[in-house]
């Protein structure tokens, strides 16, 4: 275990952080989910406008790597546009 005053403090703020970071990773995978699942093309535009934002402030924070969010928000924006 840690024994100094700043080592316990920063178990303790990676702690929140992991925490805040796991919370809007699956909240962006529910909401990718949900933009799967949707069969209405204006629904779908709405819901991909909301998802790219989430997954640029994800790549933005270095939750996810920039290229992961560019990957996923290209194959959303091709299934939307077949739908």
């Amino acid at each position: 275990m840690a024994n100094h005053k700043s080592a316990l403090k920063r178990i303790r703020s990676s702690e929140t952080k992991r925490l805040q970071n796991r919370y809007q990773t699956k909240t962006t995978r529910t909401h990718i989910k949900r933009l799967r699942n949707t069969t209405d093309k204006k629904e779908a535009e709405v819901l991909l406008k909301t998802v790219s934002s989430m997954l640029d402030k994800l790549a933005k924070r270095n939750i996810i790597h920039k290229n992961n969010a560019a990957n996923s928000k290209s194959k959303l924006t091709k299934f939307v546009n077949h739908l």
